[in-house]
């Protein structure tokens, strides 16, 4: 039962709120525009590779140095102070020029301070969570998910009229530092956000939580955000370079991607509790690979647009799932279970960014279409493994605790 919720609880919450929308507009707004900055840097495919691998790199740095500062200072400064040198990092990745070694550093700051805000943001809306007494995680990822089709949406229209690639960072991070800025101070302070379990309590609990079902889940869970680094950061590009895109065309792949998983999810819950989770996880991955076979054999942008779309459909509901699997196996009521599954939706982004970028160099044709036929292969882990989604809930199970996922997919 929720305890009684104060005007000081509410001001916690939105200012969540504002640090998801911030960061979904923030990540949009770059990823959107690689292909402007492979031209005004004039990065090879392999070089451009290695950047984009750089950012979920050094984000998991990003992660784990925030957590060890959430232990002294709680995760509201830390998000406070994170939050803003991101929008920061996107200005001075556009006023870069041609000057690919600054380029180098403003991405590998931007990949760290990434990494911190994924980490408080998330703790804030754990402890918004708390306070309220029921799930609230969904509507912040969903207020992720808007301001991400928003930054795609400004990333199309800068390149529409020609706007500088500096301006279009430039206006991007403003909007995120006022929005941080006005905000960041109602964030629960340390001593506001509750006690968490304590090392001792969670390893005695880790041997509690058996492997076998979270290797099968967490398998579709690395192909799912595999499929997702590709779109998301290659996605663009495709549509600018082999599909022949105009400029302001090429971001709307990743807001039609972003719009269909808002769709998917909204009703994602109710079909799992008629039809179950094995047949949602199969439904969803036949999608997936419906949209990704789109993808590969697009003739035209319009058609590769319209393809994102329906991949979007069927990957969003893989990772929800997978969660929901995890806490039918964890009798701790700790999230050791979530937060070993969550381990795989890092792994799938660095592997997907590191294959799409080792393979899309080896034809100067052909090579991003070639390179999405990997991740659209692999989604066929997804039906492998289906039964694992419905596991024999153990004794004492309880529903997973919220996650730590980087909000994409």
């Amino acid at each position: 039962m929720s305890q009684e919720i104060t005007a000081r609880d509410r001001q916690a919450r939105l200012s969540a709120y504002t640090a998801f929308a911030v960061q979904g507009l923030c990540f949009a707004s770059l990823v959107t525009q690689v292909p402007q900055m492979q031209k005004a840097h004039h990065l090879s495919d392999g070089t451009l590779a290695l950047v984009l691998l750089m950012v979920p790199v050094v984000a998991g740095v990003g992660s784990v140095v925030s957590g060890a500062l959430f232990k002294r200072f709680g995760s509201g400064p830390v998000l406070r102070a994170s939050q803003p040198a991101v929008a920061v990092t996107i200005a001075l990745i556009g006023l870069t020029g041609d000057n690919d070694l600054a380029l180098y550093v403003a991405v590998a700051a931007f990949g760290l301070f990434v990494g911190a805000v994924d980490a408080s943001m998330n703790a804030q809306a754990v402890a918004v969570e708390r306070r309220y007494g029921m799930s609230l995680i969904t509507g912040f990822y969903a207020v992720w998910s808007v301001a991400g089709i928003l930054g795609g949406l400004w990333a199309a229209l800068s390149n529409r009229i020609d706007l500088p690639l500096a301006a279009c960072f430039a206006i991007a991070a403003a909007a995120g530092i006022a929005g941080s800025l006005a905000t960041g101070h109602r964030l629960y302070a340390r001593d506001e956000e509750g006690e968490g379990p304590t090392a001792e309590e969670l390893k005695a609990a880790g041997r509690r939580v058996p492997w076998r079902p979270i290797l099968i889940v967490g398998a579709a869970m690395a192909v799912a955000y595999l499929a997702d680094s590709a779109i998301s950061n290659y996605g663009a590009k495709y549509l600018d370079d082999e599909l022949s895109g105009a400029d302001w065309v090429a971001p709307l792949g990743y807001v039609a991607y972003q719009v269909a998983m808002v769709a998917s999810r909204a009703v994602a819950d109710l079909v799992v509790r008629r039809s179950g989770p094995v047949r949602v996880v199969r439904l969803g991955a036949a999608v997936g690979i419906a949209g990704m076979t789109g993808v590969v054999a697009a003739p035209n942008a319009a058609f590769g647009i319209a393809a994102f779309a329906v991949a979007g459909l069927g990957l969003a509901v893989i990772a929800p799932v997978c969660f929901t699997a995890a806490g039918r196996v964890d009798p701790t009521g700790l999230g050791v279970a979530v937060a070993r599954v969550n381990i795989f939706n890092y792994v799938g982004f660095v592997l997907g960014a590191a294959l799409v970028g080792a393979i899309a160099p080896l034809s100067a044709d052909h090579g991003l279409r070639l390179a999405f036929i990997a991740p659209t292969a692999l989604i066929l882990v997804v039906f492998a493994t289906a039964r694992g989604f419905d596991p024999t809930r153990v004794k004492d199970a309880r529903p997973p605790a919220p996650t730590m996922q980087r909000p994409t997919v």
